[in-house]
């Protein structure tokens, strides 16, 4: 059985090998909350594996219902991530409903669903990613702000937006489209992949739906990051670094759709550093 310091040694770990955005905001914070954070980040990557994963839909749902069971009685488990999880949540008010409905975004992910309009697509980003903004959040802490967990999920869909566009090859390589069919429609787009590897963009429809998409997700953004100003400095740096990294590149890519039809674009770590010390320094965008 893992002691609690084991277990938070253990997320730590996992963040820091797996969080290749989020670990430079969260080592923004100081110990105790960037302990509990990891922790946090370590189930809601267990989740995010079984939905990822190579196993067959059934058995990723009963992986998926055994988180579930496991969440009900947290001090039942031995497992050093659910030790961790458990043991923030009795030091900070961690929404911990909020893994409830991460888990059914990814039970979206495992038996498919098709987005036909824009509000289907912000139902499963609320799942999957203002469930994780919520969560963060009852590590923060705020002032007095009735608006926060609002902020916070916003700001978790704007996130979520900005991975969507991104990995739009990647995602329909593994037969997931999360582009809504009215925006496809719209733009007059048929995603498919051509001989050359690369995402086809026949008259320019789908340069012309990234931008569309990136304004859209701006407007999130801007309403998400409301919730900066009810933080601690510390708090509010972690946020402003993580929430920094997406905007810029989600900058990139609306600058150059045609860097995600071939690729999955990332930053590089120098410029993630980058954004993460104008976070610390107040002047993150």
């Amino acid at each position: 059985m893992s002691t609690v310091e084991e277990a938070y040694e253990h997320c730590a770990l996992v963040t820091k090998e797996q969080a290749r955005n989020f670990y430079y905001g969260i080592r923004l914070l100081p110990p105790d909350k960037r302990s509990a954070l990891c922790a946090v980040y370590a189930l809601a990557r267990i989740v995010d594996d079984i939905g990822d994963g190579d196993l067959v839909p059934e058995a990723k749902l009963q992986g998926l219902a055994d988180i579930r069971k496991s969440l009900g009685d947290l001090s039942a488990s031995t497992d050093p991530v659910y030790v961790a999880v458990a043991d923030a949540a009795r030091r900070y008010p961690i929404p911990l409903g909020a893994f409830e409905e991460l888990l059914d975004g990814v039970e979206m992910d495992v038996t498919g669903r098709e987005y036909v309009r824009f509000e289907d697509l912000v139902e499963y980003c609320r799942c999957v990613a203002g469930s994780v903004g919520r969560l963060c959040l009852g590590v923060f802490g705020s002032k007095p702000e009735p608006e926060a967990p609002t902020y916070a999920d916003e700001l978790g869909i704007a996130l979520q937006q900005t991975n969507i566009l991104r990995d739009i090859r990647e995602d329909l390589l593994n037969g997931r489209v999360y582009l809504p069919k009215e925006d496809l429609d719209k733009f007059g787009v048929e995603l498919k992949v051509g001989e050359d590897g690369r995402l086809a963009d026949d008259g320019g429809g789908l340069t012309a739906l990234v931008h569309f998409s990136a304004a859209r997700a701006r407007d999130w953004y801007a309403r998400g990051l409301k919730l900066v100003p009810s933080l601690d400095r510390r708090s509010a740096a972690c946020c402003t670094a993580m929430s920094g990294i997406y905007r810029t590149l989600l900058d990139r890519i609306d600058q150059q759709p045609s860097l995600v039809f071939d690729r999955r674009l990332s930053l590089s770590g120098r410029e993630k550093a980058v954004v993460a010390v104008r976070a610390l320094t107040g002047i993150g965008r």
